[in-house]
């Protein structure tokens, strides 16, 4: 299934269509974004733009793409996901980055459409994993997504750089430009 067909599950609440999203949902996408940050608790780390949205899940470079919920043609939520690589399966995967059903549209089934829409397109890609993460404190989600057979990996820890810590790891050293490196400046991603 591609990813601009429009997504229908068999089981799907009355009124509720799935639908790719397009250039022109880059607002909506950028509020329905903005709303998912305030549910958790995280509007001060929320810097995206409609332009952002534009470019990198909507335009003709974007890495990420976007399912959109409409129940009788009122947006009710999201789903926005990427492709990823495993070394172990040796296959393409998808990283679904956020699935958000707006609070008056919860508990119809709307979340677990989404997350079948996105299974659809990782089981038409042959994907070797479709993974995610939820926070701890989200009961809801978090049994949602055991009931549609998820499990948790308990034995990982999600590490994350903000870009300080990657701009402090990736510039050389004040000393010299290969200093800390341990090519010591000879490795091909120096030239």
């Amino acid at each position: 299934m591609s990813d601009h067909e429009e997504h229908r599950c068999c089981q799907s609440p009355a009124g509720l269509a799935l639908r790719a999203a397009t250039p022109e949902d880059a607002s909506l996408l950028c509020d329905l974004v903005r709303e998912l940050a305030e549910f958790e608790g995280l509007t001060h780390e929320c810097a995206i733009t409609p332009e952002a949205i534009a470019d990198h899940v909507l335009g003709p470079k974007r890495c990420a793409a976007a399912i959109i919920a409409e129940c009788d043609g009122t947006p009710a939520g999201f789903a926005l996901y990427y492709r990823t690589f495993s070394t172990f399966a040796a296959k393409p995967g998808i990283f679904l980055e956020d699935l958000y059903v707006r609070p008056d549209f919860r508990k119809r089934g709307i979340g677990r459409a989404l997350l079948t829409a996105v299974a659809q397109i990782a089981h038409g890609r042959s994907a070797g994993r479709l993974e995610w993460t939820a926070l701890k404190w989200n009961s809801k989600a978090l049994a949602l997504y055991e009931s549609a057979g998820a499990k948790r990996l308990e034995e990982w820890t999600i590490l994350r750089m903000e870009p300080a810590a990657i701009a402090a790891l990736a510039t050389p050293h004040a000393h010299g430009p290969h200093e800390g490196c341990l090519c010591g400046g000879k490795g091909p991603h120096h030239g």
